[in-house]
């Protein structure tokens, strides 16, 4: 049983870590090349061997149980955000010493993968709806919709009652329009909202294989986690609202994830999928096969 556990886990983290480094890796050639200064993009490699340690940790320790934890401290991280330095009057941030943290993207990961994992238990719902209703008051529309997408979907597949499923994907998905019609001032950086279009600037090739590099390493949790019953919705909905991410990208400022400056986005992607590793882990090794 043990073997069987670090054998799935394992083979997730490897799957997604190797698509997200190429991805990342794509990121900073473009810099490179667009003449960003070193210490920018250097921060992505950086983040990255962060983040797959965090994820390795956390495929190993957390447990169902525990998992609960990260929707609450999700709802308070999210909360604190909005007492954080703003910018132009959007709160999205916390300082961590030198750091310059958008918090969601660190913990919304987890907390799509930790709804999914404790969707039995009805107060879940609580905290989430928490969640998204307060990313429509920073206000962050890439976050809302990303989030509210995976809300959707791990409503839609559970076996909660019919209000959960109907109310939910409503209520998430109409915060997340709240989130758009909000004013939202920040600009574009190149490097980081923009990066693919500077990457069409510098290598149209290397442009092209980074976005599709990144569209690959948002699927793995999907194509990873579709073989584990319990753990399909949680795959899906971490991809959903990775894929989300990603996709609002096109339509405002929002930061490209992975492909684009900054180490959040990086760090939270991983810590999701350590905690969807753990989660697949544990539901194959109780899995009735799994003694065979």
């Amino acid at each position: 049983m043990t073997d069987k556990r670090d054998t799935t886990r394992l083979r997730l983290l490897l799957f997604y870590g190797l698509l997200s480094l190429a991805a990342v890796a794509a990121g900073c050639a473009i810099c490179a090349m667009a003449d960003v200064p070193t210490g920018s993009w250097l921060r992505n490699l950086v983040a990255w061997a962060v983040g797959f340690a965090l994820a390795g940790a956390l495929a190993a320790l957390a447990g169902r149980r525990t998992s609960a934890v990260f929707l609450v401290v999700a709802l308070l991280v999210v909360l604190a955000s909005l007492f954080g330095p703003p910018q132009q009057g959007v709160h999205r941030w916390l300082d961590v010493g030198p750091l310059h943290i958008n918090v969601a993207f660190i913990v919304l990961p987890m907390a799509v993968v930790a709804l999914s994992w404790r969707v039995g238990r009805l107060w879940v719902w609580a905290p989430a709806l928490g969640v998204q209703a307060l990313l429509a008051v920073q206000p962050d529309a890439s976050q809302a919709a990303a989030f509210g997408i995976a809300l959707a979907i791990v409503a839609v597949r559970s076996a909660s009652p019919v209000w959960v499923r109907i109310g939910v994907p409503v209520t998430s998905l109409a915060l997340a329009v709240i989130a758009w019609l909000r004013p939202d001032p920040l600009e574009a950086v190149p490097e980081v909202e923009e990066i693919v279009a500077l990457g069409f600037s510098v290598s149209p090739l290397l442009a092209i294989a980074g976005v599709i590099l990144t569209i690959a390493a948002v699927l793995a949790p999907t194509v990873a986690a579709r073989r584990t019953p319990d753990a399909a919705s949680a795959g899906l909905a971490l991809s959903g609202y990775m894929f989300a991410t990603a996709a609002t990208t096109v339509s405002g400022a929002f930061p490209m994830p992975l492909l684009g400056i900054g180490m959040s986005p990086i760090v939270g992607f991983w810590l999701g999928v350590g905690l969807l590793a753990a989660m697949v882990s544990r539901t194959a090794a109780s899995s009735p096969a799994s003694g065979s």
